[in-house]
């Protein structure tokens, strides 16, 4: 499995650093999309490749309409590594952060159920900036890479941004992931001009947002679960810094990690590409 090559362009790059996230075109080809939605099956039923162990145990929510989140696929199933390792996704992440290589920071595997029409909070993804949990690495300019495995808009839970938001630097308290008013959460939030606008994506595209860019996520109204894998980006020179925050992958440093130690331990943040 890999992701299908793909040249960004100086337009791609512009409405990137314009508008905080852009929408590549088919990056998975249907195979992979399949495989990728098996490897989620098997990961929520904790059958894993290898015999490592994952980062966080998972649990399965109490309320079938919750979220299921899981860190770092990569580590326990070999096609969720295949795709968030792979060196396309990497270049096409230098491109637009403009950076000479790029790492794994983590992944993620995202599972919203279907509501079949109910009206519920109970799957809603906070408005939240991703450096807001990320404070600890030494630069804000990363990327996050949400890649669907379905036809995605709003219906279906579909990943809305607020355009332009990535100009405002890190606002603090945004680490709202897991608060799902989102009414309340923009009142918080929208001091600045307020612009939603869906990240409408056919199964196999990805939306590269930046890790300021405030995002967030509504109900699944569908009957089916919205599935998605996502990589987490950053620059291959990117080191911890001391703040009050802390971070998972503080652990992955050694048992006493100091500040400016580079994350770059190859088998937790390898290399995806360098130029």
């Amino acid at each position: 499995m890999s992701v299908i090559p793909y040249q960004v362009t100086e337009e791609d790059k512009r409405r990137f650093q314009e508008d905080g996230y852009w929408i590549s075109p088919k990056l998975l080809d249907d195979d992979t999309i399949a495989r990728l939605r098996e490897a989620h099956e098997r990961i929520w039923n904790s059958k894993y490749d290898g015999f490592g162990l994952p980062m966080h145990h998972f649990t399965m929510p109490a309320n079938p309409h919750a979220l299921r989140k899981f860190d770092n696929g990569w580590w326990i199933n070999d096609e969720v590594h295949s795709v968030v390792t792979d060196r396309n996704l990497g270049h096409m992440a230098a491109e637009l952060l403009n950076e000479d290589s790029i790492r794994l920071w983590h992944d993620q595997v995202i599972y919203k159920p279907g509501t079949n029409g109910q009206e519920t909070s109970a799957g809603n993804v906070g408005w939240h900036q991703d450096y807001g949990y990320w404070r600890v690495s030494s630069t804000t300019n990363m990327v996050t890479v949400w890649i669907a495995l379905q036809d995605t808009d709003l219906n279906n839970g579909g990943m809305m941004t607020i355009l332009g938001s990535h100009k405002w630097g890190a606002v603090e308290g945004s680490d709202t992931f897991f608060e799902q008013d989102m009414g309340k959460l923009r009142a918080k939030f929208a001091t600045r001009d307020w612009v939603e606008e869906p990240c409408i994506l056919k199964a196999g595209q990805a939306s590269f947002h930046h890790a300021l860019t405030f995002h967030g996520s509504g109900t699944n109204y569908s009957s089916d679960p919205r599935l998605s894998v996502v990589a987490h980006l950053m620059p291959g020179d990117t080191y911890f810094r001391e703040v009050r925050q802390r971070h998972d992958n503080l652990k992955l440093l050694g048992a006493r990690p100091q500040p400016g130690m580079r994350f770059d331990r190859e088998e937790y943040f390898p290399t995806l590409y360098t130029r």
